[in-house]
């Protein structure tokens, strides 16, 4: 029978198979060709931008989507009447590009907890078009954005598109931080699921879909009381039996973490809500900490071996699994500066993972809410 010394040395290897599945999901995602966008295919759009607040660059991040490729879009505000720094910014917007379809809604016009949501609801309802795509105000777009996010939904099995994300530019070490993060450990664990079972859910910077797609579960109007709208969007549209695409074209989004603190609290956030929406899910997390497996396996049984096997090995797979993602298939050649902050981001990432068990709220923009049966429920307004 095996002894205790190797029942514990063999999980503390599951991590390794994690990685290996993920180091071989992400090469064949990115072995993939791009898909070539068909001229004929070109519907009208309209983008919807919920927006509460100003994020760094905003002017330059906004003004992006007024200079695409595409024949006919519109971009569509929504924004709180009394949101003065935001409506001066849009009134320059409109002022500097005549000729672009701008139109701006105040306020959605609903009482809901998840106010951005609210202003979607909305935002589709006077939505102009059939085809919309959904996109946060830190995103920064090519030319060719719409014809690339569009192109899949000529596919009537696809249901929505979606996109990774990588940072316009990173100069604090909060910035770096999350950046080698997304790159060596979020975007490892989409891709694994892309491989495994297939998209079943969206990144918030980008989803294309239709307004008939959002109706068949209710439109944002069903979610308004709900976080993570993105995730549940994909998943509910996935649920009709229709496809989620992941492309492979990359947008840009800006950093805008003013502290580590402010990291960790959207960190503990996304985790403690992906706990009550993916409970099992969230668990087996446990099975992908590499760093804590391997250290506990060195200070219990120490040896030259060991230490090779785990540590060593631990080291070697995630730094492959950051320059496969990151500097390989992304392009961000900056990452093999980055790459001794992975064992810094998994340490954080484990405490976070730890302390999500004993969250049963969150903070987000300002308040705290509990999160029951998928809802969120206020539970004080911050002074």
């Amino acid at each position: 029978m095996p002894t205790g010394r190797e029942i514990f040395l063999a999980i503390a290897a599951i991590p390794v198979i994690y990685y290996l599945i993920a180091l071989f999901s992400s090469w064949r995602y990115f072995a993939q060709p791009e898909i070539t966008p068909d001229s004929s295919f070109t519907p009208p759009v309209s983008i919807l931008k919920p927006i509460r607040g100003l994020d760094k660059d905003a002017y330059e991040n906004l003004a992006s989507f007024c200079h695409l490729d595409y024949p006919v879009y519109e971009i569509l505000f929504c924004v709180d009447a009394d949101d003065e720094a935001v409506l001066s910014v849009l009134a320059k917007l409109i002022s500097n590009f005549p000729n672009c379809n701008i139109r701006v809604l105040h306020g959605s016009g609903r009482r809901a907890t998840n106010d951005k949501v609210a202003k979607l609801a909305r935002l589709a309802g006077d939505a102009a078009y059939e085809y919309v795509v959904i996109s946060d105000s830190d995103v920064r777009v090519r030319p060719d954005y719409l014809r690339q996010v569009i192109a899949p939904l000529r596919n009537p099995k696809v249901g929505a598109t979606t996109c990774i994300y990588v940072p316009t530019e990173v100069t604090t070490f909060t910035d770096r931080l999350q950046t080698v993060g997304m790159m060596s450990d979020f975007y490892a664990g989409v891709l694994v699921d892309w491989q495994l079972e297939g998209i079943k859910f969206a990144l918030g910077p980008t989803i294309a879909t239709t307004r008939e797609r959002l109706s068949c579960f209710g439109g944002y109007a069903a979610l308004e009381n709900r976080p993570a709208d993105d995730l549940l969007v994909g998943r509910l549209i996935a649920e009709q039996g229709l496809e989620v695409v992941l492309t492979r074209y990359a947008i840009e989004t800006v950093c805008d973490y003013g502290s580590f603190r402010e990291l960790l609290h959207k960190r503990l956030r996304w985790i403690v809500v992906m706990r009550h929406m993916r409970p099992w899910g969230h668990f087996g997390l446990v099975f992908t900490q590499g760093l804590p497996l391997a250290l506990m396996s060195v200070a219990l049984y120490p040896s030259k071996i060991i230490a090779a096997l785990y540590l060593g090995g631990y080291l070697t797979l995630r730094m492959a699994m950051a320059w496969t993602i990151g500097i390989h298939g992304l392009g961000q050649r900056f990452l093999w500066k980055e790459l001794p902050l992975i064992p810094v981001w998994d340490a954080v990432a484990f405490m976070m993972w730890l302390t999500s068990f004993g969250r049963n709220s969150i903070r987000w923009r300002g308040a705290d809410y509990y999160i029951r049966e998928g809802c969120l429920i206020p539970a004080r307004v911050s002074q």
